[in-house]
């Protein structure tokens, strides 16, 4: 099997380190708000997001326009989720011009697209951080440099991405938890952005996730739901994700969901595991897009759908 590209933990060290130097910064934000869009990879990614903004000495602001921190987590799967998140950048500028202070950060897939950056730095001067899906885990450091040179910071990375273990969350629900299993997509379906801004597919250790669940366990999770832009196809298919299944039955998670699972990855393991195991709930999360060949022709060649 191939080896996973991982972020050293020299560099969750040195990114660590960077939330304590904003913490210690007088005219640091206070206050963060989080705008998260679209699927549930983001809303787990905005929970990293809300660990690391709280481990710099930030406090939730559940009304945004009282916030010292806005960011913005967005998604581009369809056209109108750019424009609302653009629409919603924009507002901004007005809100910014009576707190001048205001931090607005953007990231997310919408930032990865490519050419959205550079867009969005001509387009949108106010905004004071912008960056992509690949580096969301040296938040910290873009944060502070934003603070000691007030000057905006827009970094993209051009890379197929990498997986990032021992960075800090917030958890919006005790009893349901989402867990990423995996990163990226290798299919490239006509309709579909996933590889372009997600990039390829990189897998997590078993160890890692089964780590995580069981402390999750510990803290009353009842459900436990995989996340993944292909989960089936987890560590290369076949029989390795049935037998990550498994191995979470065993701690007893009460109810085991995974979203989103291909067609062709359905492996016979995994159709067994859905008798054999007892806490694996009895649902198939499957990304149909049209079952009609003149739509997907349309969506292909950029029609409408």
């Amino acid at each position: 099997m191939k080896e996973r590209p991982l972020v050293s933990q020299e560099e969750i060290l040195k990114q660590r380190e960077y939330m304590r130097l904003v913490r210690e910064i007088e005219r640091r934000p206070r206050s963060y708000h989080i705008v998260s869009m679209g699927c549930q990879m983001n809303a787990r990614d905005s929970e990293t997001i809300a660990g690391m903004l709280e481990e710099m000495g930030m406090a939730r602001q559940p009304v945004r326009e009282q916030a010292d921190l806005i960011l913005y987590n967005t998604c581009c799967v369809r056209e109108n989720a750019e424009n609302k998140a653009l629409g919603n950048v924009i507002w901004l500028k007005e809100l910014k011009r009576d707190k001048p202070d205001l931090m607005i950060c953007v990231g997310g897939c919408m930032t990865q697209e490519k050419g959205m950056a550079a867009t969005m730095k001509k387009r949108y001067p106010f905004i004071d951080l912008i960056y992509g899906t690949h580096n969301l885990y040296r938040l910290p450091e873009y944060i502070y440099r934003c603070l000691q040179g007030r000057e905006p910071v827009v970094e993209v990375l051009d890379t197929d991405g990498e997986v990032v273990e021992g960075l800090p969350e917030k958890r919006e629900s005790v009893h349901t938890s989402f867990v990423n299993i995996m990163y990226g997509c290798n299919n490239f379906c006509s309709y579909c952005i996933v590889p372009y801004v997600r990039g390829r597919e990189r897998s997590r250790d078993p160890e890692d996730i089964e780590r995580e669940v069981a402390q999750l366990l510990e803290k009353g999770a009842q459900e436990i739901v995989l996340l993944g832009q292909n989960v089936n196809s987890y560590r290369g298919g076949g029989a390795e994700f049935a037998n990550l299944l498994r191995r979470l039955d065993r701690l007893g998670v009460p109810r085991i969901r995974f979203m989103t699972s291909h067609p062709k990855d359905l492996s016979d393991e995994l159709i067994a595991a859905y008798g054999d195991l007892e806490h694996l709930m009895p649902s198939l999360h499957l990304p149909v897009q049209a079952g009609n060949d003149e739509i997907l022709g349309a969506a292909a060649a950029g029609g409408e759908t």
